[in-house]
Protein backbone atom coordinates (compact mmCIF):
# COMPACT_ATOMS: atom_id res chain seq x y z
CA UNK A 1 0.00 0.00 0.00
CA UNK A 2 1.41 3.81 -1.14
CA UNK A 3 0.47 6.53 1.53
CA UNK A 4 1.07 9.66 0.12
CA UNK A 5 1.96 11.65 3.26
CA UNK A 6 3.99 14.81 4.93
CA UNK A 7 5.39 13.82 8.18
CA UNK A 8 4.20 17.24 9.69
CA UNK A 9 0.40 16.56 9.06
CA UNK A 10 -1.12 15.10 12.03
CA UNK A 11 -3.96 13.36 9.82
CA UNK A 12 -0.69 11.26 7.93
CA UNK A 13 0.46 10.14 11.13
CA UNK A 14 -2.76 9.09 12.01
CA UNK A 15 -2.89 6.47 9.50
CA UNK A 16 0.45 5.71 9.83
CA UNK A 17 -0.57 4.85 13.71
CA UNK A 18 -3.18 2.86 12.71
CA UNK A 19 -1.77 1.09 10.04
CA UNK A 20 1.03 0.02 12.69
CA UNK A 21 -1.66 -0.89 15.24
CA UNK A 22 -2.90 -3.50 12.81
CA UNK A 23 0.51 -4.57 11.54
CA UNK A 24 0.15 -3.24 8.12
CA UNK A 25 3.20 -1.89 5.97
CA UNK A 26 3.14 0.92 4.28
CA UNK A 27 5.12 2.44 1.51
CA UNK A 28 5.52 6.09 2.62
CA UNK A 29 5.32 8.53 -0.61
CA UNK A 30 6.56 12.27 1.06
CA UNK A 31 4.33 15.07 -0.89
CA UNK A 32 6.18 18.23 -0.56
CA UNK A 33 3.29 20.54 -0.52
CA UNK A 34 4.91 23.85 -0.11
CA UNK A 35 6.84 22.94 -4.09
CA UNK A 36 3.05 21.90 -4.99
CA UNK A 37 3.75 18.39 -5.56
CA UNK A 38 0.46 17.71 -5.15
CA UNK A 39 -0.80 19.67 -8.24
CA UNK A 40 0.92 17.03 -10.14
CA UNK A 41 -1.22 15.52 -12.67
CA UNK A 42 -0.08 11.95 -12.04
CA UNK A 43 -0.99 12.91 -8.13
CA UNK A 44 -3.98 14.54 -8.88
CA UNK A 45 -5.38 11.55 -10.69
CA UNK A 46 -4.76 9.15 -7.74
CA UNK A 47 -7.20 12.18 -5.77
CA UNK A 48 -8.89 15.04 -7.43
CA UNK A 49 -9.02 17.12 -4.33
CA UNK A 50 -4.93 16.98 -4.02
CA UNK A 51 -5.00 16.13 -0.58
CA UNK A 52 -2.93 14.08 2.00
CA UNK A 53 -3.27 11.84 2.96
CA UNK A 54 -3.96 9.86 0.31
CA UNK A 55 -3.65 5.59 0.23
CA UNK A 56 -3.45 3.36 -2.75
CA UNK A 57 -4.34 -0.18 -1.81
CA UNK A 58 -3.96 -2.40 -5.22
CA UNK A 59 -4.85 0.35 -7.09
CA UNK A 60 -7.92 1.38 -4.92
CA UNK A 61 -7.72 5.44 -3.59
CA UNK A 62 -8.85 6.53 -1.00
CA UNK A 63 -8.18 9.84 0.98
CA UNK A 64 -9.67 11.84 4.24
CA UNK A 65 -7.97 10.85 6.86
CA UNK A 66 -10.69 9.35 9.01
CA UNK A 67 -11.99 7.35 6.21
CA UNK A 68 -9.03 6.00 5.73
CA UNK A 69 -8.59 4.70 9.19
CA UNK A 70 -12.40 2.92 9.22
CA UNK A 71 -11.00 1.35 5.45
CA UNK A 72 -8.18 -0.20 6.94
CA UNK A 73 -9.98 -1.42 10.07
CA UNK A 74 -12.58 -2.78 7.97
CA UNK A 75 -10.52 -4.66 5.45
CA UNK A 76 -7.84 -5.46 7.59
CA UNK A 77 -8.78 -5.61 11.25
CA UNK A 78 -10.04 -8.90 12.72
CA UNK A 79 -13.73 -9.29 12.79
CA UNK A 80 -13.93 -7.92 16.44
CA UNK A 81 -11.65 -5.50 16.46
CA UNK A 82 -11.76 -2.82 19.22
CA UNK A 83 -9.99 -0.54 17.24
CA UNK A 84 -13.89 -0.54 15.33
CA UNK A 85 -15.86 -2.61 16.54
CA UNK A 86 -18.57 -3.97 14.46
CA UNK A 87 -21.41 -2.74 17.32
CA UNK A 88 -23.72 -0.23 15.79
CA UNK A 89 -23.74 1.92 19.03
CA UNK A 90 -19.92 2.00 20.28
CA UNK A 91 -19.28 2.91 16.54
CA UNK A 92 -21.59 5.85 16.49
CA UNK A 93 -19.62 6.86 18.98
CA UNK A 94 -16.00 6.23 17.52
CA UNK A 95 -17.58 8.49 14.77
CA UNK A 96 -19.15 10.89 16.43
CA UNK A 97 -15.59 11.95 18.25
CA UNK A 98 -13.98 11.36 14.72
CA UNK A 99 -16.07 14.16 13.54
CA UNK A 100 -15.28 16.17 16.16
CA UNK A 101 -11.73 15.83 15.70
CA UNK A 102 -12.27 16.74 12.23
CA UNK A 103 -14.93 19.89 12.53
CA UNK A 104 -13.76 20.84 15.88
CA UNK A 105 -10.61 20.07 17.83
CA UNK A 106 -8.43 19.64 14.49
CA UNK A 107 -10.10 22.82 13.18
CA UNK A 108 -9.50 24.85 16.47
CA UNK A 109 -5.57 23.81 15.40
CA UNK A 110 -5.83 24.73 11.63
CA UNK A 111 -7.45 28.49 12.43
CA UNK A 112 -5.29 29.11 15.86
CA UNK A 113 -1.83 26.98 15.83
CA UNK A 114 -1.10 27.01 12.36
CA UNK A 115 -1.30 30.75 11.35
CA UNK A 116 1.25 31.20 14.32
CA UNK A 117 3.76 28.37 12.81
CA UNK A 118 3.70 30.51 9.40
CA UNK A 119 3.78 34.21 10.71
CA UNK A 120 5.13 33.76 14.36
CA UNK A 121 2.41 36.16 15.58
CA UNK A 122 0.04 35.15 18.19
CA UNK A 123 -3.19 33.52 17.41
CA UNK A 124 -6.53 36.30 17.85
CA UNK A 125 -7.96 35.71 21.11
CA UNK A 126 -11.51 34.92 19.68
CA UNK A 127 -9.53 31.83 18.04
CA UNK A 128 -7.55 30.77 21.11
CA UNK A 129 -11.00 30.65 22.89
CA UNK A 130 -12.02 27.86 20.28
CA UNK A 131 -9.32 26.21 21.22
CA UNK A 132 -10.41 25.88 24.84
CA UNK A 133 -13.79 25.36 23.94
CA UNK A 134 -12.64 22.04 22.22
CA UNK A 135 -10.45 20.91 24.43
CA UNK A 136 -13.38 21.86 27.43
CA UNK A 137 -15.31 19.23 25.48
CA UNK A 138 -12.69 16.27 24.74
CA UNK A 139 -12.33 16.34 28.59
CA UNK A 140 -16.14 16.18 29.41
CA UNK A 141 -15.51 13.02 26.59
CA UNK A 142 -13.06 11.51 28.75
CA UNK A 143 -14.65 12.44 32.76
CA UNK A 144 -15.83 8.22 33.02
CA UNK A 145 -13.72 6.38 30.15
CA UNK A 146 -10.06 5.98 29.85
CA UNK A 147 -10.36 6.31 26.37
CA UNK A 148 -11.95 9.00 24.01
CA UNK A 149 -15.01 6.39 22.79
CA UNK A 150 -15.34 4.14 25.56
CA UNK A 151 -12.77 1.57 27.47
CA UNK A 152 -10.42 0.98 24.92
CA UNK A 153 -8.22 1.99 22.08
CA UNK A 154 -9.94 3.02 18.69
CA UNK A 155 -9.01 4.81 16.02
CA UNK A 156 -11.09 7.93 17.28
CA UNK A 157 -8.14 7.62 19.99
CA UNK A 158 -5.52 7.68 17.35
CA UNK A 159 -6.87 10.50 15.28
CA UNK A 160 -7.09 12.73 18.11
CA UNK A 161 -3.61 11.54 19.70
CA UNK A 162 -2.35 12.81 16.27
CA UNK A 163 -4.39 16.16 16.58
CA UNK A 164 -3.22 17.00 20.24
CA UNK A 165 0.05 16.16 19.97
CA UNK A 166 0.33 18.92 17.17
CA UNK A 167 -0.71 21.20 19.61
CA UNK A 168 2.51 20.60 21.47
CA UNK A 169 4.63 22.71 19.25
CA UNK A 170 3.21 25.86 20.85
CA UNK A 171 4.04 24.15 24.17
CA UNK A 172 0.55 24.05 24.90
CA UNK A 173 -0.60 23.27 28.01
CA UNK A 174 -2.66 20.38 28.66
CA UNK A 175 -2.94 20.73 33.05
CA UNK A 176 -6.33 23.05 32.57
CA UNK A 177 -7.55 19.85 31.48
CA UNK A 178 -6.61 17.38 33.68
CA UNK A 179 -8.82 14.53 32.02
CA UNK A 180 -7.06 15.26 28.58
CA UNK A 181 -3.70 15.24 30.27
CA UNK A 182 -4.28 11.80 31.62
CA UNK A 183 -4.97 10.02 28.42
CA UNK A 184 -2.78 11.72 26.76
CA UNK A 185 -0.11 10.05 29.05
CA UNK A 186 -1.67 7.18 28.78
CA UNK A 187 -1.91 7.12 25.27
CA UNK A 188 1.58 7.82 24.03
CA UNK A 189 2.36 5.18 25.84
CA UNK A 190 -0.09 2.15 24.07
CA UNK A 191 -0.36 3.52 20.71
CA UNK A 192 1.38 1.49 18.38
CA UNK A 193 3.61 3.76 16.34
CA UNK A 194 3.73 6.75 18.69
CA UNK A 195 7.63 7.47 18.23
CA UNK A 196 6.88 7.97 14.21
CA UNK A 197 4.34 10.32 15.37
CA UNK A 198 6.37 12.63 17.74
CA UNK A 199 8.99 12.52 14.96
CA UNK A 200 6.51 14.48 12.66
CA UNK A 201 5.81 16.96 15.77
CA UNK A 202 9.57 17.75 15.88
CA UNK A 203 9.94 18.13 12.23
CA UNK A 204 7.16 21.09 12.58
CA UNK A 205 8.64 22.18 16.10
CA UNK A 206 12.24 22.42 14.15
CA UNK A 207 10.61 23.78 11.07
CA UNK A 208 9.15 26.77 13.32
CA UNK A 209 11.67 27.26 15.17
CA UNK A 210 14.17 27.84 11.97
CA UNK A 211 12.20 30.23 9.98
Amino acid sequence: MDLYYHPGSAPCRSVIMTAKALGLELNLKKINVMSGDQLKPEFVKLNPQHTIPTLVDNGFSVWESRAILIYLVEKYGKEDDSLYPADAQKRAVINQRLYFDMGTLFQSFIKAIYPQIRTKKPAPPEEMEKVDKAFELLNTFLEEDEFVAGSSLTVADIAILATVSTFEIVDFDFSKYPNVAKWYENAKEVTPGWEQNWEGVLFIKKFMESN
